[in-house]
């Protein structure tokens, strides 16, 4: 490790950023080296910008591509400490998109095409709890409080814990997996078993369930999160409960399912249909 890596980890550690976030902006950093085959310490705002430019060219996903300007942000504000103004290295404006959110009905179809049993209830226990991939995976046995029906998140997005909601019918079914897998250091493992399984097996595990049911939305694991929490303000579950569970740390964020409550938006009727009848369509 370069003695400039290990400075940019150390600051990072410092400040008690996630292992996730030290490995995508040390990879970011990285990335950027390489592209000008140079030390960052000696590139500047203008190499930046050329970089930005050629990650514009690759089409990376605008939340990509912020994340590598979070990174060098980071490393030029924070570690090299350079006297030029950070905001030379813009974000990019994201675009505003709802979420795909299942019906309950394409959600049962959905679970019921997973194969593997394993692949299975992690994508379960998603959509009942209302967890990030990334909570799911990491949970242990002991984070299962089935005296009080509460799944404990142990450092969570943001590195904090917070405690959701555990459904019985998901307990029955993690009792049922525990009896057959007998699963020891991690409640979902990887092929190493001293590893939890990878959040990429899961979404290929998505793909093909897709694949077997016909659905032609764009599922992926987050989905479900999203289908909790819409099915939930839908069920009229207070907004407030939801932002808790899914651990938002701003109500802006959970905002956003109150515009894809389907109940709420086929229940206002057109005004259209508010009228009357029209005139029958017939050929000119």
């Amino acid at each position: 490790m370069t003695p400039l890596r290990q400075r940019l980890t150390d600051d990072l550690q410092i400040r008690n950023r996630s292992v996730r976030t030290i490995e995508s902006y040390v990879n970011a950093v990285k990335r950027f080296a390489c592209h000008f085959g140079r030390s960052p310490e000696d590139l500047g705002p203008e190499e930046i910008r050329s970089y930005q430019v050629h990650l514009l060219d690759k089409k990376l996903a605008w939340s990509s591509f912020n994340q590598n300007v979070c990174a060098l942000r980071f490393l030029y504000s924070v570690t090299l400490q350079r006297g030029w103004s950070i905001e030379r290295i813009p974000y990019a404006k994201l675009p505003k998109r709802l979420p795909v959110v299942l019906s309950q009905q394409e959600v049962l179809r959905f679970l019921g095409a997973v194969d593997r049993l394993k692949y299975r209830l992690v994508l379960t226990t998603q959509y009942a709890a209302g967890l990030r991939i990334s909570e799911v995976v990491r949970l242990r046995a002991d984070n299962i409080d089935s005296s009080r029906m509460l799944i404990h998140v142990v450092q969570g997005k943001g590195n904090k814990d917070r405690v959701v909601t555990l459904s019985k019918i998901l307990l029955h079914q993690l009792r049922a997996y525990w009896r057959l897998e007998q699963p020891k250091q991690w409640l979902f493992p990887g092929r190493c078993r001293n590893a939890p399984v990878s959040p990429s097996t899961i979404e290929l595990a998505c793909r093909h369930a897709c694949e077997a049911t016909g659905l032609r939305k764009h599922v992926t694991p987050h989905t479900l999160r999203h289908c909790f929490a819409t099915h939930l303000l839908e069920a009229g579950t207070d907004i407030r409960t939801v932002q808790v569970l899914l651990g938002h740390a701003s109500l802006k964020s959970t905002m956003i399912y109150t515009h894809v409550q389907r109940r709420l938006i086929c229940g206002t009727p057109s005004p259209l249909d508010l009228i009357g009848e029209l005139a029958p369509v017939t050929a000119s």
